[in-house]
């Protein structure tokens, strides 16, 4: 456990967590909605930093990024947590962390010099950040991230897309590349499905790609949610007309998961008329995956 950044005093022994965009108001003894940060007599804590829960090297197209160091290996790290509950996550053992303090509290911390000599000794050119939310865990992410850059490092983020200003300003520079989920298009969607919003999502993408960082998109593409040629079609045009044509969009297949797991997979036919829909948008790097 350790002192939390990106915060403000709401008052009451209230705290206004200002990481990402729900904001939440945190009162005594209370956690956000991350579950992972928690206002302790006033004073506001991160209570997974550090506490690595998966590591592993990836091939760097895992992430996905087809279009950023091609044919590397990328040294990937998750801590518990996360800002959003989607209702088909695939890492929900180790992200949808209600009720498992214990199991965080028991997690040994890893500090950010281990990360960076683990990914040096395993010819690592870069590190991602990714399987849960790296907003969460975003004070530890910072400091390693900033090591990483002094040994020459590339650091990734996957990310949701729901950081809040505050946090995107101090991640930029760190940051080389990232891949953002774009769920769907649909607001009512995103609270349905993941209890966020798809605004922020839409903004923070735009103004990653305005800040040099190297973007890419993906979209879990789910039966009867999120696979209407409508819907597409409105993805891709976003993509291409706020981003740009040459921005990679991956359109991934699903499988059932956590609390869908009544839900068909995504048959391939589905996928490869996506990437119709997409290369008739315009875009000219529609990647199919998952299949």
């Amino acid at each position: 456990m350790k002192p939390a950044r990106f915060y403000k005093s709401a008052g009451q022994s209230r705290i206004r967590c200002c990481l990402c965009h729900h904001n939440c108001l945190v009162g005594p003894n209370q956690v956000g909605f991350c579950q992972v940060r928690k206002n302790i007599d006033g004073g506001f804590y991160s209570l997974n930093y550090g506490k690595v829960i998966a590591q592993q090297i990836d091939p760097i197209e895992k992430k996905p990024l087809s279009f950023f160091m091609p044919g590397t290996k990328t040294y990937s790290l998750a801590c518990w947590g996360c800002n959003f509950r989607c209702r088909y996550c695939q890492n929900a053992t180790i992200a949808q962390v209600r009720s498992r303090q214990a199991l965080i509290d028991n997690t040994p911390e890893t500090p950010p010099a281990a990360v960076v000599q683990a990914a040096l000794a395993n010819d690592c050119p870069s590190i991602s950040y990714t399987y849960t939310e790296p907003t969460v865990f975003a004070e530890f992410a910072l400091a390693t991230m900033a090591l990483a850059k002094q040994a020459k490092l590339k650091n990734i983020w996957v990310s949701n897309g729901y950081l809040a200003a505050d946090l995107l300003i101090k991640l930029e520079p760190l940051l080389d590349a990232i891949n953002v989920d774009l769920k769907f298009f649909n607001d009512n969607s995103y609270q349905k499905f993941c209890g966020a919003r798809l605004q922020p999502v839409l903004d923070n993408i735009i103004k990653l790609k305005q800040s040099g960082v190297h973007l890419e998109i993906t979209t879990l593409i789910i039966p009867n949610i999120n696979d209407s040629p409508t819907e597409l079609k409105q993805i891709a045009h976003f993509i291409s007309d706020r981003l740009g044509s040459n921005t990679p969009w991956h359109i991934s297949a699903f499988y059932p998961a956590h609390l869908m797991s009544d839900f068909k997979p995504t048959p391939a036919a589905t996928i490869f008329a996506a990437r119709e829909i997409g290369q008739s948008c315009g875009l000219t790097k529609v990647v199919p995956g998952n299949i």
